[in-house]
């Protein structure tokens, strides 16, 4: 009697256990008998594995579970052949051609469906802009300035329009685990208001995932060194090794904390005119903080005297990883933020004329 009790609650905990959520990923690829396939995502900037299967005549299966669909890659293994698509807890079945797995049909996936249309639509767009890119290639070339400032024009148009695109995206499906990495890209060119405004209006579920997260603090971040606000200090080694912290350069009436680095080449191609606004108004109380986010020692020195940057630079050499960039939330650059006497942020990001011009409105007359 024990025995039978036993086995019942034995079928009863594998039951219970096939129940749980859980992927079933089936593939049916064409010319892969024998071929590894790999299910791998990007994670704190490493590639990981989380799955893999063995293909018998062209058919494998994988079976796993996840906590909320996320963005992976089906990868043959020691091939150049790979594709994407959204891994979540069902049946997922990808029938192809190994040598054109890229194109492969993906179905069974609510959130890879959701992640296709989002692609289909912005897919008239990002054909115009892979075609005039060809023509401004041809026009760099040939130096046609007429052609490659209509070019330019055009790409800001079509950019413009495919930005409105992925908000409309995001602002449309807040329940949709597609918007958080398309609000990840979109959040670059965003205020911290309008970033927070777009988590808030997300699904409970979905606004508790990594992505959303990570982008939360970065709107703390953001916050935390907008307009208005005092500057952060911190203290890093100058070209010399000697540390020097941005509160002991604040006290001039203005301070622009510039980040850049020598590899940047539009930071290379705005240090020209950073230069200019520094001879032109140091002397009447205008100072340049340099923060590089440079890998090399040798680098970033010789880009200093290269382009004639004749003010205090400091580092850590730890490139995206810098802590002054992480502060100040940084995430591109050339990122400038111009300082008051008493250390507080009255502009940010200005460059070329508009960096000129607020320097010269405060200290010109």
């Amino acid at each position: 009697m024990k025995r039978i009790i036993y086995l019942f609650v034995l079928i009863a905990f594998i039951a219970a256990c096939n129940n749980e959520p859980h992927y079933t990923v089936k593939g049916e690829i064409d010319g892969s008998d024998s071929v590894t396939f790999l299910i791998q995502k990007r994670e704190e900037g490493r590639t990981v594995t989380i799955d893999s299967a063995l293909s018998k005549k062209g058919s494998f299966s994988m079976t796993g579970s996840v906590e909320y669909p996320e963005l992976v890659q089906l990868v043959a293994k020691d091939r150049r052949y790979r594709i994407s698509f959204y891994l979540e807890n069902t049946k997922i079945n990808i029938t192809g051609k190994l040598d054109s797995l890229y194109n492969a049909d993906i179905t069974g996936s609510k959130t890879h469906d959701e992640y296709k249309a989002y692609l289909e639509s912005n897919k008239e767009l990002s054909q115009k802009y892979s075609a005039i890119y060809q023509d401004y290639q041809v026009a760099r070339q040939t130096n046609d300035t007429a052609k490659i400032s209509s070019i330019e024009k055009e790409a800001e148009e079509i950019q413009n329009e495919m930005t409105r695109l992925q908000k409309d995206f995001v602002r449309n499906n807040p329940s949709s685990y597609v918007a958080p990495s398309i609000l990840r890209n979109l959040s670059y060119d965003m205020e911290a208001v309008e970033i927070e405004a777009a988590i808030n209006a997300m699904d409970t579920n979905v606004a508790k995932i990594p992505i959303v997260r990570d982008l939360m603090a970065r709107v703390i971040a953001m916050k935390a060194v907008s307009i208005g606000q005092k500057a952060p200090d911190f203290t890093l080694n100058n070209v010399d090794g000697k540390p020097v912290s941005l509160s002991s350069k604040v006290g001039a009436k203005l301070l622009l904390i510039d980040f850049w680095a020598a590899w940047c080449g539009p930071c290379r191609q705005e240090n020209p005119n950073v230069v200019k606004v520094y001879n032109q108004f140091h002397k009447k109380g205008f100072d340049i903080f340099g923060v590089s986010l440079d890998q090399t020692k040798e680098e970033w020195v010789k880009a200093i005297s290269d382009d004639k940057l004749a003010w205090t630079h400091v580092s850590d050499l730890q490139y995206w990883s810098s802590a002054a960039a992480k502060l100040y939330a940084v995430n591109a650059i050339p990122a400038n933020f111009l300082l008051d006497e008493t250390g507080t942020i009255i502009a940010r990001n200005l460059r070329g004329q508009a960096l000129y011009d607020k320097v010269n409105e405060v200290l010109g007359k």
